[in-house]
């Protein structure tokens, strides 16, 4: 049944699929822009970004990239003036797989920071890559 509908009303089924992938693909963005690893690496060394680690303490503590700042998910309403130094730098944010770190950019954006990143796959992507974490 669902089959000879899509047969039958293939440009509306299409469209659909079009402005579905849009809708996905503009909420993705709002939150910064998706940066892999050694994306991440440049942003910090070239334009002095800063690393935002939204883990809780506790897992921030087993293992962080060098020089990340750890202000926790939960917190970083409250907090946000701890990073106000680097509103005109890149603000790089790391969760752990990368899933939160869009909300944290929204909130960052909606602050009036402008150049939010969030590391694609999070911490466990950095890790897979073999690069180091500080303990």
């Amino acid at each position: 049944m669902f089959i000879e509908f899509l047969t039958q009303q293939w440009p509306l089924a299409g469209a659909w699929l079009v402005l579905l992938f849009l809708i996905f693909f503009h909420e993705s963005r709002k939150g910064g822009k998706p940066v892999g690893p050694q994306q991440l690496t440049g942003l910090v060394n070239r334009d002095a970004g800063l690393v935002l680690d939204i883990r809780d303490g506790s897992e921030f503590r087993k293992g962080h990239i060098t020089g990340a700042v750890n202000i926790p998910f939960k917190d970083l309403a409250g907090r946000i003036s701890e990073i106000e130094s680097h509103r005109d730098k890149p603000v790089i944010v790391v969760c752990k797989h990368g899933q939160s770190a869009g909300a944290a950019g929204k909130m960052l954006k909606a602050d009036g920071f402008e150049q939010v990143y969030k590391l694609t796959g999070g911490l466990t992507e950095w890790t897979a890559a073999g690069l180091p974490l500080v303990k």
